[in-house]
C-alpha cells in the first residue's frame, strides 16, 4: 500500500511538484466553480478557459514556451473577453453567456491557428492539454500565488459575491458597486484558468473548476459545505489522477479530470440529491403515507 500510495511522491521530485501544483489549482478553482454554478454560469468557465488561448498563442509566437509570457498573454486575453462581455451585456440586448459563447469559438479557432502556424504539433498538444509533470519552480510559484490570491479575494469579498450571485439588484441599490464585484470575480476566474493551463492545458483547465463544484451541490444545501466539499473532491481527484498516471503510464491531465468525473458520477448515484438519495426519500414518504 505504501509503495502504491506514497512512495512515488517520496522518490520523485517532479511528482511532488506536480502534486503541490494540482492541490493549489484545486484550492483556487473549486470554490470559484461553486459560485459559477450558483450563478448559472457553468459554461462561462469553459468559455473563458478557451478565451485565454489567443493570448497564450501570441506569447508563444513572440517568446516561445516561456511560462511568464504565456501566462501574461493568456491573462490579458481573458481580461479583454471579460470586459467585452460585460460591456455587451450592459449596452445591448445580448446576455453575457451569448457573448462568452461567441468569444470562445473565435478565440479557440484563432489560438489553434496561430500555434499551428508557428509551432509543432507537440507545442499545440502541450498548450491544449498541459504537462503537469514538467511543472518547474517558477510554475509552482505562479500556481501557488494565484491560489493564495484567490482565497484571500474570496475571504475579502465573500458577502458581496454572495449578494451579487443571489440578488444583484439589491447589491447595486445599496452599494452601486455590483458591476465592480462581478468584474473582480470574473478576473479571479481568468487568473485561475491561466494558472491551471500549464497543469491541465487550456482544454481541460476548467475540469477541476466545474466537476467538483457540480458534484458538491448534490451533497450539501449550505454554501460553506459545498465550498469545502468541492475543494476536497478536486484535491482528491488530483492526487488519484497523478498516482494512476504514474503507475499505469497514462497522461496525467486527462486522468485527473476523469477521476473528477468518476467522483461526479458517484455523487449522481449516492448523494442525498442524487438518484439513490431521491429514491430513498420517495420510498420513505410513500411508506409513511
Amino acid at each position: 500500500m505504501y509503495d502504491f500510495l506514497i512512495a512515488p511522491f517520496v522518490d520523485f521530485v517532479f511528482l511532488r511538484r506536480a502534486l503541490v501544483a494540482t492541490l493549489a489549482v484545486a484550492l483556487g478553482c473549486a470554490p470559484l466553480g461553486v459560485l459559477l454554478t450558483l450563478r448559472r454560469m457553468s459554461l462561462v468557465g469553459d468559455a473563458l478557459a478557451h478565451a485565454v488561448l489567443p493570448g497564450v498563442a501570441v506569447g508563444f509566437v513572440v517568446f516561445g514556451l516561456s511560462l511568464p509570457a504565456l501566462s501574461l498573454g493568456g491573462f490579458l486575453a481573458g481580461v479583454v473577453v471579460v470586459l467585452v462581455a460585460v460591456w455587451v451585456s450592459r449596452y445591448t440586448d445580448l446576455k453575457e453567456d451569448a457573448t462568452f459563447a461567441a468569444g470562445y469559438l473565435v478565440a479557440l479557432a484563432g489560438g489553434v491557428l496561430l500555434i499551428s502556424a508557428h509551432g509543432t504539433q507537440l507545442d499545440l498538444l502541450h498548450i491544449l492539454f498541459g504537462n503537469i509533470l514538467a511543472v518547474d519552480r517558477v510554475g509552482l510559484l505562479l500556481v501557488a500565488g494565484v491560489a493564495s490570491l484567490t482565497l484571500l479575494g474570496l475571504a475579502w469579498g465573500y458577502r458581496a459575491f454572495l449578494l451579487e450571485t443571489f440578488d444583484p439588484a439589491f447589491l447595486q441599490a445599496v452599494s452601486r458597486r455590483g458591476g465592480w464585484y462581478q468584474l473582480c470575480f470574473l478576473l479571479l476566474v481568468v487568473a485561475n484558468l491561466v494558472a491551471a493551463f500549464q497543469v491541465l492545458g487550456t482544454l481541460m483547465a476548467v475540469g477541476l473548476m466545474m466537476l467538483p463544484a457540480v458534484s458538491a451541490r448534490l451533497w450539501h444545501a449550505m454554501l460553506p459545505a459545498q465550498l469545502l466539499n468541492a475543494s476536497l473532491q478536486a484535491m482528491g481527484a488530483g492526487y488519484a489522477g497523478l498516482l494512476l498516471s504514474f503507475h499505469y503510464d497514462l497522461p496525467s491531465g486527462p486522468v485527473i479530470i476523469l477521476c473528477a468525473g468518476a467522483l461526479y458520477l458517484g455523487s449522481l448515484w449516492l448523494a442525498p440529491q442524487g438518484w439513490l438519495g431521491r429514491w430513498r426519500a420517495r420510498h420513505v414518504d410513500f411508506s409513511g403515507s
